[in-house]
């Protein structure tokens, strides 16, 4: 079924709850975008005229499979697991590298060349060739991550996916995430950003970019591209005295003309970050 019709059937069955149970021809739909979804052919954002979009549709499929799966026993030799969604399989064919013990979610694309540690990856997630999910990292449902990018260990990506309309957290390609990072509430890491141990991101983030000679500019949500990032605080005067809140500031950039393993390694060395 085409996708544009696949899109239509799941928008006309997210009105009628409750048969979602029970009406065999909504699960066979729900079931058709989540195998999409695995295979990468849907996704739930894509990048169009020049700026990312929301298929809404693709996130009220992956809800409506939560309620037409049955709770089932997953057994993995001596490992026992109890839930309604498949685990990833064949990861030999799929060029895929998955060190023990990593978990991924069938619905959830993982392209090749990817090396998966002992990570966890939820549906609805995209993850781009050549990309390296650390240990203890994970990446939440219908987040998207772009190519040749490195999670490094411990790093937390949210996912979403409710409300429908809200975006989920984006890292486009040739990006860096350092240790125990935290990106939530949607936001967009732009291409070959590197981002030092340690910074969190949420939407109401303060972002400063300092390498303003005159003045910091503030901003929120969103990495510019080949910025090089990294924790700092900044003091907000409340009635009971001045206190230091957390922001992400931005120190430099990263050349974009360069070899992207070479200017990485020159951006830490130079900005002097500890990964």
């Amino acid at each position: 079924m085409k996708v544009n019709k696949l899109k239509l059937k799941i928008e006309e069955a997210w009105n009628h709850k409750s048969v979602w149970n029970t009406d065999t021809n909504i699960k066979n739909i729900v079931i058709q975008v989540i195998d999409h979804l695995e295979t990468g052919s849907i996704r739930v954002s894509n990048y169009l005229n020049g700026k990312w979009v929301v298929n809404e549709w693709v996130k009220r499929a992956i809800i409506m499979y939560f309620y037409v799966q049955k709770m089932n026993t997953i057994e993995l030799g001596p490992f026992e697991f109890y839930d309604k969604i498949p685990l990833k399989n064949k990861f030999k064919e799929k060029g895929v590298r998955v060190v023990p013990h990593a978990i991924a979610r069938y619905g959830s694309c993982i392209s090749p060349g990817v090396v998966l540690m002992p990570s966890y990856v939820n549906i609805g997630a995209y993850i781009g060739e050549n990309t390296m999910i650390d240990t203890w990292a994970t990446v939440g449902s219908c987040a998207q991550v772009g190519s040749r990018v490195h999670v490094s260990g411990g790093v937390g990506i949210g996912g979403v996916l409710e409300p429908l309309q809200a975006y989920p957290v984006i890292i486009e390609n040739d990006v860096f995430i350092g240790s125990r990072c935290i990106l939530v509430e949607g936001v967009l890491i732009k291409e070959g950003a590197v981002l030092g141990a340690n910074v969190v991101l949420t939407a109401s983030t303060k972002i400063f970019d300092v390498t303003n000679e005159k003045k910091a500019i503030e901003m929120k949500g969103e990495i510019p591209k080949y910025s090089v990032v990294i924790p700092g605080s900044y003091p907000k005067k409340y009635p009971s005295g001045i206190y230091h809140l957390p922001c992400a500031m931005i120190i430099g950039k990263r050349k974009e003309s360069t070899d992207k393993k070479t200017s990485l390694n020159e951006a830490l060395r130079t900005h002097n970050l500890v990964i």
